[in-house]
């Protein structure tokens, strides 16, 4: 059974851990002070969640932005747990914890010619959960292309 819960300083290592998994897709974030300090940012103020299943975590969300506009800043699920619901979950309590209606929900995935766009299944996974695709936005720090997909909710 996975339990989706409010981050706490002390899963730092688990942010750390998935990171490490999608570097390559993402860009360096293991010896980057500010995911570091995104991290314990939102464990701090209560916007960022784990999914924590009975071998450990699997997941976690960094959650923003200012209603009526939030933001997915970053949904990673370990390998050995993708396509088991663990990023639906996250993303559904973060839609309980954090969002009113009418709002709008942004994440920023991989743009449709980047090597992670299919691999990583996010694309996918954000249209499934019914979220569209809109502009362009500025490339991922590994040089990749990027794209702004929204939710609307009502």
């Amino acid at each position: 059974m996975t339990v989706i819960r409010l981050a706490r300083d002390t899963d730092l290592p688990a942010f750390l851990a998935l990171a490490a998994e999608v570097e390559h897709w993402f860009g360096p974030m293991l010896d980057d002070p500010g995911f570091t300090d995104a991290v314990l940012r939102g464990a701090a103020d209560g916007t960022a969640l784990v999914a924590e299943g009975p071998g450990g975590p699997l997941g976690a969300l960094l959650f923003g932005g200012t209603a009526p506009v939030h933001k997915v800043h970053w949904l990673v699920v370990s390998e050995r747990a993708r396509g088991t619901g663990v990023g639906r979950a996250l993303l559904a309590e973060s839609l309980r914890r954090f969002v009113r209606p009418p709002a709008t929900v942004e994440v920023v995935t991989f743009g449709p010619d980047h090597p992670g766009a299919v691999t990583s299944g996010a694309r996918a996974f954000y249209t499934a959960l019914g979220f569209t695709p809109g502009e362009p936005a500025a490339p991922g720090p590994e040089g990749g292309s990027r794209q702004v997909y929204r939710l609307r909710v009502s």
